[in-house]
């Protein structure tokens, strides 16, 4: 690496390189980053911090077809009327909040989320 320093009042200032080898260091740098993210994920799945959806889960979120509610719902292996126990709710307002023909509260969602173990935030369309 070829590198020149500027120095201000005898001591060093800046440092300047080359830009392929700038280029090189933030790529060594990201790299770096990536495998600190990749054990940090690794981390939290083993503690049960966190978990790892399937990807058919994902996709089906992600798609849109369909109510989030539902999809996690059905991931979790809830029936409309166990979830609606759990949460305290009736049976058909999770239909209706599945089918999008009633907006949940945000207290309801609130407990939606808790019983279907996700953010808040998870259950929106």
């Amino acid at each position: 690496m070829s590198v020149q320093i500027i120095e201000k009042s005898g001591k060093p200032e800046y440092a300047v390189i080359p830009y392929a080898e700038y280029q090189e260091l933030l790529e060594m740098a990201q790299d770096a980053r990536d495998i600190q993210d990749a054990d940090a994920a690794l981390a939290a799945l083993s503690t049960g911090e966190d978990e790892a959806i399937p990807a058919s889960v994902v996709a089906r979120l992600l798609s849109g077809d369909e109510h989030p509610l539902k999809v996690w719902r059905e991931y979790r292996g809830y029936t409309q009327e166990s979830l609606g126990k759990e949460a305290g709710i009736g049976k058909s307002y999770v239909s209706q909040i599945e089918a999008g023909s009633k907006t949940a509260s945000t207290k309801v969602l609130g407990a939606l989320a808790r019983a279907l173990k996700v953010d808040v935030d998870d259950l929106l369309e």
